[in-house]
């Protein structure tokens, strides 16, 4: 009986159904159910689908644990986890902040191109880092597409304690923020070169916040093991629906970019063309939200 055991376990732990299962495997559901109650076997190919599928050993599968035999982090998915945190994380903050820098630096003399050109570098670096985070997050998801969740619920709720002041401190910021734009206009001229200082410095706190956001979002994430494994196991209509929201995203992005760039040489709108990203994002959210094969379940 170990291997029905096991195969409801691991179906159990991906989030699939029987009749998702039937499908990656390409059998019908009836079958799936008479492996799981033990009154038939699967063929060796489809054992070793499974397998492959569900990142186990054969020899486990069929008669040994599956649960005992994760009971660790044997793929090291925290530290996976907490570096890909940082390599979505930190590069939105660069991009938002030099903007800011680009600002601050067209104050100080500095001549506008040379601005624009440490500004685009640090674009291109981030960009870099964010594209090489999502190769190695989707090599590691396609590696271990199922995690035993390892985490103890005391874990868990500390983050949870954590995540309220990621999201109100960077709710915080940027209200403080407005609030430092109300105060520089209401005490000071407005002039050059304090409206660009102000605005320098609004964007380093939406900077902050944004980060706070995306690394503590993420971070949340990250303990919903569940919500890795169905991720990693979708059903043919939800992963149409995932690779249309990656697809979708990815030419947003790129036009966001190609308006900057071309706003910039047509009316040498560098340091003020900066909020064609923010649209960017906005639209990816909105698209996230409109297209998510999982609404409600979350």
């Amino acid at each position: 009986m170990a291997f029905s055991n096991n195969l409801q376990y691991i179906r159990a732990q991906a989030g699939v159904t029987q009749e998702q299962l039937a499908e990656q495997l390409e059998v019908s559901r009836q079958s799936v159910s008479k492996w799981e109650s033990g009154t038939s076997f699967p063929e060796m190919d489809t054992l070793l689908r499974i397998c492959d599928l569900y990142n186990v050993n054969l020899d486990t599968l069929l008669r040994g644990s599956v649960e005992e035999s994760r009971v660790s982090d044997t793929a090291r998915y925290d530290d996976h986890m907490n570096r890909f945190t940082l390599q979505i994380a930190l590069p939105v903050f660069a991009i938002i902040a030099g903007v800011a820098l680009m600002v601050l630096l067209n104050i100080l003399g500095l001549p506008e191109m040379l601005a624009v050109a440490l500004f685009m570098l640090i674009l291109t670096i981030s960009v870099v880092v964010i594209v090489a985070g999502g190769i190695q997050h989707d090599n590691f998801c396609k590696k271990h597409p199922v995690i035993q969740d390892f985490y103890t619920e005391e874990e868990k709720d500390a983050f949870h304690q954590k995540f309220v002041w990621y999201i109100a401190g960077g709710v915080g910021a940027i209200l403080f923020g407005v609030v430092l734009l109300i105060l520089t206009f209401a005490f000071l001229p407005e002039r050059e070169p304090y409206e660009s200082i102000a605005a320098a410095c609004f964007l380093l706190l939406i900077a902050g916040a944004v980060f706070s956001f995306i690394y503590g979002g993420m971070q949340e994430d990250k303990y919903k093991i569940w919500k890795y494994n169905r991720d990693n196991n979708p059903d043919p209509e939800s992963k149409k629906r995932l690779n249309l929201i990656g697809a979708a995203c990815g030419v947003i992005m790129l036009l966001a970019t190609a308006v900057y760039v071309g706003l910039g040489l047509a009316r040498n709108a560098w340091s003020t063309a900066w909020w064609v990203f923010a649209v960017g994002g906005i639209l990816c959210g909105v698209v996230s939200v409109a297209l998510d094969p999982y609404k409600g379940e979350d």
